[in-house]
């Protein structure tokens, strides 16, 4: 570095010259052309020997401040205080040599460095120490500032944020950020983390499933409920909710039941308890809900008692669904599934009613059950 100080020193104009080849003005002529004669007599003085009345630049500033102002894409920042791995403002990783003397600087202006296929990182071979205003000054063309609204670590983050290139200089929390930013970056989270952000009621989740019914028995005209579906139209079904929430928690707090309700158009919203109904009336005046988990196969399960009566399953969406039944004991568990009465009275439940009449004793058991009355109660203990 000293001997190419010199040699640049030797190099400069005398005072009073132009340093312009061929050029005969002065430092008057340089005035007139609106020349930065301050600037370019402070630069000569940077080489003046010790006693000069201006300030000199440090010899290492000096040269980080070359090397940044030829490579600012190779300022860097280590990673960690007093490491050796280091973030360049091109956004390589760089490392240096074990035992380099650079280790510890905060700050790098790196002047040489390659690396290997494949390696993770720089080596880094030729860097000055410099500090983050020397930085700023040599990258100020890769100094960029702004606001901030993004879906992290599992939440809304808004911050204000300054880098050099890729080397974040400044973060601070935003206050009051744009709703807008803010919807966008709830979107985001709900496309990562899926719909399961939303608090899914059995309400909703009923409602969900009766949609996804309809769309199977009835067509395409009906919303389709998938996830990917759900997450696509969210800024339709949950436009306003998102307008208002702030933060994860705030999804947590969406009546989902309402904003799937906005799927629906009004001839829809009509029909749909008639279509796939919450429950169905049986036999012993029960209401009994269906359960739509399998949108091919909606599922009554009733006690067998409560069916009496019935020669048929019940069928819904409009005549062209009949809902599976599973025909529960007294005491609640499956004794037979089947979406054909006809047959399961016929065959089936003679060899049911032999199974379970003498371990029920106080149900009836008709022998026909399509004449007898159906029941919810067992008959009374004798005293």
């Amino acid at each position: 570095w000293r001997t190419e100080v010199r040699r640049l020193r030797a190099a400069l104009p005398a005072d009073g010259a132009d340093e312009r080849p061929g050029s005969p003005a002065g430092p008057a002529d340089r005035r007139q052309t609106g020349a930065p004669a301050g600037r370019t007599a402070q630069r000569r003085d940077a080489g003046r020997p010790a006693g000069d009345e201006r300030e000199r630049l440090p010899d290492d500033l000096a040269a980080g401040l070359l090397a940044g102002l030829a490579y600012p894409e190779r300022l860097a920042r280590a990673r960690r205080p007093g490491g050796s791995a280091y973030l360049m403002a091109g956004g390589t990783a760089a490392e240096l040599a074990p035992g380099s003397g650079l280790a510890g600087a905060a700050w790098l202006a790196v002047a040489v460095a390659d690396r290997s296929p494949g390696a993770p990182a720089a080596r880094v071979r030729l860097a000055a120490p410099i500090d983050e205003a020397t930085a700023r000054e040599a990258g100020a063309a890769l100094l960029r500032a702004g606001r901030e609204v993004a879906w992290s670590g599992g939440d809304v983050v808004a911050r204000e944020v300054v880098r050099l290139g890729a080397v974040e200089l400044v973060d601070r929390p935003l206050t009051a950020p744009e709703p807008e930013l803010v919807a966008a970056a709830l979107l985001d989270g709900l496309r990562q983390e899926g719909p399961g952000l939303l608090r899914w009621t059995p309400e909703a989740t009923g409602l969900r499933r009766r949609l996804a019914f309809c769309r199977q028995a009835l067509g395409d005209d009906w919303p389709d409920v998938s996830d990917a579906a759900l997450l696509d139209g969210a800024p339709v079904w949950l436009g306003p909710e998102l307008a208002r929430a702030r933060r994860r928690a705030d999804l947590g707090r969406v009546d989902v039941t309402a904003a799937l309700r906005r799927l629906l158009d009004w001839r829809q919203a009509a029909r749909l308890d008639e279509l796939a109904p919450e429950r169905l009336d049986v036999p012993s005046g029960s209401r009994i809900r269906v359960d739509y988990a399998d949108p091919a196969a909606p599922v009554l399960a009733v006690k067998l008692q409560e069916t009496f009566g019935w020669r048929d399953v019940p069928r819904i969406a409009d005549g062209r669904v009949p809902v599976l039944l599973h025909l529960l004991s007294p005491a609640g568990r499956p004794v037979a599934v089947t979406a054909d009465l006809v047959s399961f009275w016929r065959t089936g439940y003679p060899q049911v009613r032999a199974e379970l009449r003498g371990r029920y004793p106080r149900h009836p058991w008709p022998e026909d059950p399509t004449t007898a009355e159906p029941t919810r109660r067992a008959a009374p203990r004798r005293r």
